[in-house]
């Protein structure tokens, strides 16, 4: 083996969001021997941690301008939301107030070790840099001999599960990609994979390696003793699982199926992977029925993941509600998850955004349906039961998640004394005359007649609103990258396509229809309608709507829409508000923006150019 010295950060304690015991007292920056780096279970993780502040937390890895959601499913004009409405994917590499930025918005490439996420590298430099972090891991195991085997184990479990992740997040945006395997010192000719599936199956690999070694919970292993009631952020065997899960269910998706071909159909998967993808979830759904996991259990303790733990805390972690299963290192200002929480909330009430995301009307009413669990599509139609949606009341009768997570005209958002009267009740009426409420026009306030509030605390019906009551400051909010009810929804998604909606996989007794009931159940809603459960592809809109509605607002919408490659149909590009009346006389659907989307083109981000200049063999993303 090459012996040579490399210059590393090395990271002190995990992850910023917690405060953990140091693995290395060194200086931050450091030349050192690669056999030091190594010689030690303490040195060994110690070079591992830096993985983890690689890992993009898409919510708080902007400027305090929010900016990661770039679906259907809200509306902002400027930064990258804007421009991937523009259709202009190739702005990412400018782009200053993203996670998917080149750059940090002080343009520089990132500090690995910065104490907030905005100021660490994103995901195109971070992915690239985790990779290689992990092939130095794994090219370096023989000299692990001061480790003992377990330790070895739990060091190379991460280091395979990182580059599996780390390629991932490389695929979700920019597609197939090489699959990276050594630590290149010198000439890089590695081809473009044809496919994306090939990717990854080389992903598949590694996550399986890390599923062997990786333990079900740091706590109760000796080498986990060390940092005793920290370990909440460090990948477990369930972490593995769930994110081979999502691999496989991605690769297995319309979009990567077809391959940027014509004639792609959204009902059509890979159904060998999607059935590899519903076996590796229900291992998951094991760990859950073993402890290691809780669904919450309902929308009261559905906080508790979201945001409703003190501050520099993980979420998802109390009784009754243990849904984190792996997220992106913490690390932020006050201010910085502020404007993450407050993210769907105008200015006029919030008092920490710049520019709120305005939830679309287009999303909201296909998605969030109605009390009797029906789309609002279905329960017009009058074939499963009576009708409860009254076009001249549109907020009335609807799913419970709906007013758990939105906010319409008239909601009481504070009865506290000594808030202003503004800030008492949401007013979002505009009459399209050039009269609208307080939370409603142009600039710092809501341009769609909604706000959503799904990270906003709210305690004993009192929501923050900083002149007056701010609580705001006293929690943690955080975008999950993979949490229960997602698995119990890919879970579901991968098993129909796989085996339809009543059979069960090979590894957990629980249908698909059985676990989107679950997640409706905790809702107190109904159980799909047995004629939609019937029909494959009706019920497989079903699937994805309660995916929408489950997992609303946290920055899945976008890659779920192209990887169904349904993103250029006009539902998906036609952005909407709602106009009506102070009084509630009319209502009325207005454009927004009807977004630039064709097929393939504005399914991946462009490669930066010189990206794809460096050898023959790397060709551009197609349309670009």
């Amino acid at each position: 083996m090459k012996n040579f010295k490399i210059k590393i950060t090395l990271v002190l304690g995990l992850l910023f969001m917690v405060s953990c015991e140091e693995y290395l007292d060194i200086a931050p920056e450091a030349e050192i021997d690669i056999t030091d780096v190594f010689a030690t279970f303490e040195s060994s993780q110690g070079f591992v941690e830096e993985m983890y502040n690689l890992v993009v937390e898409y919510g708080t890895s902007g400027h305090s301008f929010q900016d990661y959601i770039f679906g259907d499913d809200t509306f902002r004009t400027g930064q990258f939301s804007g421009a991937v409405d523009r259709g202009e994917l190739g702005n990412w590499v400018s782009q200053r107030f993203a996670y998917l930025g080149k750059n940090t918005h002080q343009g520089r490439e990132g500090d690995t070790n910065n104490n907030q996420a905005r100021r660490r590298p994103r995901v195109w430099r971070g992915s690239m840099l985790g990779i290689r972090k992990a092939n130095l891991v794994i090219a370096n195991q023989d000299l692990m001999v001061g480790l003992t085997q377990k330790e070895k184990d739990v060091i190379l479990g991460q280091a395979y599960f990182f580059r599996a992740f780390f390629h991932n997040e490389i695929m979700k945006f920019w597609g197939r990609f090489p699959y990276i395997q050594e630590v290149y010192d010198g000439v890089i000719n590695t081809p473009r994979p044809e496919t994306y599936k090939e990717v990854a199956l080389a992903a598949n690999e590694d996550y399986k390696k890390a599923i062997e070694l990786l333990p079900v919970n740091w706590d109760n292993e000796p080498y986990g003793q060390r940092t005793l009631g920290n370990n909440a952020g460090r990948v477990t065997k369930g972490a593995a699982y769930a994110l081979q899960g999502k691999n496989l269910l991605w690769a297995a998706s319309p979009l990567m199926f077809f391959n940027n071909q014509p004639g792609i159909d959204t009902y059509t998967y890979d159904t060998e992977l999607a059935s590899m993808a519903a076996d590796a979830f229900g291992e998951v759904l094991k760990l859950e029925q073993a402890g290691e996991y809780s669904l919450a259990q309902n929308m009261e303790d559905y906080k508790k993941v979201l945001w409703e733990v003190p501050r520099n805390q993980w979420p998802g972690l109390e009784p009754g509600a243990k849904e984190l299963i792996f997220a992106g290192s913490g690390g932020s200002s006050v201010g910085q998850t502020i404007a993450f929480m407050a993210a769907g909330i105008p200015r006029t009430i919030g008092q920490s955004a710049s520019v709120n995301d305005a939830a679309t009307h287009n999303f909201i009413y296909y998605n969030f349906g109605m009390a009797n669990g029906l789309s609002i599509e279905d329960d017009l139609s009058g074939n499963y039961g009576p009708t409860l949606y009254d076009p001249n009341r549109p907020f009335d009768n609807r799913d419970p998640r709906y007013y758990a997570w939105i906010f319409s005209d008239r909601d009481v958002i504070s009865t506290r004394g000594g808030v202003d009267d503004e800030n008492k009740n949401a007013q979002l009426w505009d009459d399209g005359q050039g009269n609208f409420g307080a939370h409603r026009g142009a600039g710092n306030v809501s341009r769609s007649g909604y706000m959503f509030k799904k990270f906003y605390p709210e305690i004993d019906g009192q929501y923050h609103v900083q002149r007056g009551n701010n609580i705001i400051r006293r929690f943690t909010g955080m975008r999950i990258h993979v949490r229960l009810t997602d698995v119990y929804l890919m879970y579901a998604e991968a098993l129909h396509v796989a085996r339809g909606a009543t059979t069960a996989s090979n590894t957990f007794q629980l249908t698909a229809e059985q676990a989107i009931n679950r997640l409706r159940a905790r809702a107190g809603i109904p159980n799909v309608h047995p004629a939609i459960v019937a029909d494959n592809n009706k019920f497989l809109d079903e699937l994805r709507r309660e995916r929408a509605v489950e997992l609303s607002y946290e920055g899945h919408r976008w890659m779920d829409i192209r990887r169904w490659g349904v993103a250029h149909e006009e539902k998906y590009r036609k952005k909407t508000g709602l106009n009506f009346d102070q009084d509630w006389n009319f209502f009325e659907e207005i454009l927004l923006v009807e977004r630039v989307c064709e097929y393939p083109k504005h399914y991946w981000l462009p490669f930066e150019a010189n990206q794809t200049q460096f050898y023959e063999g790397f060709p551009q993303n197609p349309g670009w």
